[in-house]
């Protein structure tokens, strides 16, 4: 189980049994650090409505219904997660209150979270 520090809080991740360890062992391009890059997004943009567990209990959570998806139980797979996090939730079918990130975030910060959410997901 990975320990991944972002904006000031640990956030357990079992992408692998490796810890992950940046500098010059890690390609700007390696999986291992496009997921902590993606750590970085999350924390920024994803964990006031998904939670610092990504469990779909963040502080505002109980403000939507439906509630934001328990992204560790997520059975959906990366080409869907990344057009959610483009598009939003309301363009293809689902909940109106997922905003649409594509305008916001980089196409890179877009796959890192995707492969953020797919490092930690119990249905990968």
């Amino acid at each position: 189980m990975a320990l991944i520090a972002c904006a000031g809080w640990p956030m357990a991740v079992s992408a692998s049994p490796e810890p992950i360890t940046l500098g010059a062992a890690s390609p700007k391009n390696s999986p291992d650090t496009a997921i902590f890059r993606g750590g970085l997004v999350y924390a920024n943009y994803c964990v006031t409505c998904h939670g610092i567990n990504a469990d779909g209990n963040g502080r505002t959570a109980r403000l939507y219904n439906p509630r934001p998806a328990n992204l560790r139980a997520t059975d959906k797979n990366a080409d869907y997660v990344e057009l959610i996090v483009r598009k939003g939730g309301e363009a293809i079918g689902r909940s109106d209150k997922m905003p649409p990130w594509g305008e916001e975030l980089t196409d890179e910060q877009i796959r890192d979270v995707v492969f953020f959410v797919k490092s930690f997901s119990v249905k990968s």
